[in-house]
């Protein structure tokens, strides 16, 4: 079973993505986030919902 949620630097991690990335695409309603306590997690399938969502590149199969 693989991780269920990760942490602001875990999903960096998981999309090859930077940090603005990730706090921009959450403070613009597209990447839904959670506070565990003080901590911010984001659900994996939450994660990978983001990564579908973004625009396919330009003559992409």
């Amino acid at each position: 079973m693989g991780k269920v949620a990760h942490s602001i630097d875990g999903a960096c991690e998981a999309a090859e993505v930077g940090r603005t990335s990730i706090f921009e695409a959450i403070r613009a309603g597209e990447l839904k986030a959670h506070k565990l306590g003080r901590r911010t997690i984001i659900l994996d399938e939450d994660l990978r919902g983001w990564l579908a969502s973004l625009p396919l590149v330009s003559g992409a199969a």
